[in-house]
């Protein structure tokens, strides 16, 4: 298959084997596991996406760095030689026999009781394509960088080129230090948090001291990068902190104790995908999603 540019031979131009080897580093993020995956060595595969790359004109991947990641044009370009590739394979196997996953990120929660029922019936129904659940620790799950296809998100999400649609929302609760006083309260109020240091996921998480109104918000915070850090600091009574729901069921901790937050705004569960053509699949993961929270069926 030969997508050359006009005035181009069809030998010099680019071949499926340039957009696979393009993918698999987009894939890997390092050109050694790229070359391991397609069982190339590292220079072909670092010729072949040098080619691709002078073909287009354009810098795809970012080399300035050991791990390596896709330029926005990059990002871009992905979604369109996925399509590509899978239908060039689905012409060439009408049996169906090979389907790349669907690689659905998620930065904490997943989709929350929803998550086992999605995981199960995507396997009932379509067991030649996996749905591939990544956890990845950024505000859009690694959609905006290429690294998932789809992504379950919480809060509102202002990542220009994607596309949101809110599927549930969550109620909020507070979580606390499992040997403190605020673990005996039954439910908890904002203004209960507002004299505690308050843990904050500056990364993935959508709690900030907006929460509270302008007169009583937090004196003190303490910033994490991750939902680990997150549990571990209020575990230690180092601080405490607000999630959605859904965190209660799918983080338990046993220095945790999570309560209802009576009088905080609940937060949005969206799914998320990129504006541009992307994996074939994605409109039956939605359409799943959708079926899978109006029937009410939770794990």
């Amino acid at each position: 298959m030969s997508m050359g540019r006009s005035g181009q031979s069809a030998g010099r131009g680019i071949e499926v084997r340039h957009l696979r080897a393009f993918l698999a580093v987009a894939d890997e993020g390092n050109v050694t596991r790229a070359a391991a995956r397609l069982r190339l060595t590292q220079p072909a595969v670092s010729r072949t996406l040098a080619a691709l790359e002078q073909h287009l004109g354009i810098r795809l991947v970012d080399r300035s760095t050991h791990h390596l990641v896709l330029t926005p044009e990059g990002v871009a370009f992905r979604d369109k030689a996925a399509a590509a590739v899978a239908a060039f394979d689905e012409a060439l196997d009408a049996g169906g026999l090979r389907h790349w996953p669907l690689r659905l990120g998620h930065a904490w929660s997943a989709f929350g009781p929803y998550t086992t029922p999605l995981l199960r019936r995507w396997q009932e129904l379509y067991p030649q394509t996996p749905l591939e659940l990544l956890r990845i620790d950024d505000r859009t799950a690694g959609l905006t960088r290429g690294e998932v296809d789809a992504a379950l998100l919480r809060g509102p999400v202002e990542a220009p080129g994607l596309v949101t649609e809110v599927l549930f929302d969550e109620d909020r609760v507070a979580a606390v230090a499992a040997d403190g006083p605020l673990a005996g309260r039954a439910a908890l109020r904002l203004a209960d948090l507002a004299g505690e240091t308050v843990v904050l996921n500056t990364v993935s998480g959508t709690t900030t001291v907006e929460l509270w109104p302008s007169g009583g918000r937090p004196a003190a915070t303490l910033t994490v990068a991750n939902t680990d850090d997150w549990l571990m600091a209020i575990a230690a009574g180092r601080g405490v902190g607000v999630s959605a729901a859904s965190t209660a069921d799918m983080h338990p901790h046993s220095g945790v104790a999570y309560r209802p937050l009576v009088d905080a705004p609940s937060v949005s569960v969206l799914l998320a995908r990129r504006d541009a053509p992307g994996h074939p699949a994605l409109p039956k993961l939605v359409a799943l999603a959708r079926e899978v929270v109006g029937r009410g069926v939770a794990g």
